[in-house]
């Protein structure tokens, strides 16, 4: 199965530290694109990984060419509040990778632009927020996949 978690530069350590944890949980690889927000060898990332931050299946590219260029062929499927399709929608498959945004302000207009087709949302049902916490949407979708692979 896995799946592919990738992080376009995370700025928050303790969610990186969360979907840490979870990418081992779920029997995902964590892939992180710099620059980062903070340290990779900082306390707080692995406080939140807590103590299995070394046996996670983790990958760091220096830019997102670089992530592009060692993942050629790739299934790629982006997360964006600006997605016109549910992520319910998508038909998972083993080894996706699951492309997420920034924190502050999520995935660049360019990528979002260049991949239409493979854009989805999690649905926002409050006028009152504009997106969720970067390490809940993950977790929504990585299950969301486990759970549409059991069942195929």
């Amino acid at each position: 199965m896995p799946f592919n978690i990738v992080l376009f530069q995370p700025e928050i350590h303790t969610n990186t530290g969360n979907i840490g944890r979870l990418s081992l949980a779920s029997g995902a690889h964590l892939h992180l694109v710099k620059p980062f927000g903070f340290e990779i060898t900082d306390t707080r990332l692995k406080r939140a990984g807590l103590d299995y931050w070394q046996h996670i299946s983790l990958f760091i590219y220096e830019s997102i060419e670089d992530f592009y260029a060692k993942n050629k062929g790739g299934n790629f499927v982006y997360f964006s509040s600006h997605g016109t399709q549910d992520y319910c929608a998508i038909d998972y498959k083993d080894n996706m990778f699951f492309i997420f945004g920034k924190e502050s302000v999520g995935l660049p207009k360019n990528i979002i632009a260049e991949n239409p087709d493979t854009v989805y949302n999690i649905p926002i049902f409050s006028p009152h927020i504009r997106s969720l916490n970067l390490a809940n949407a993950v977790s929504i979708v990585v299950y969301e996949g486990i759970r549409s692979l059991k069942n195929a």
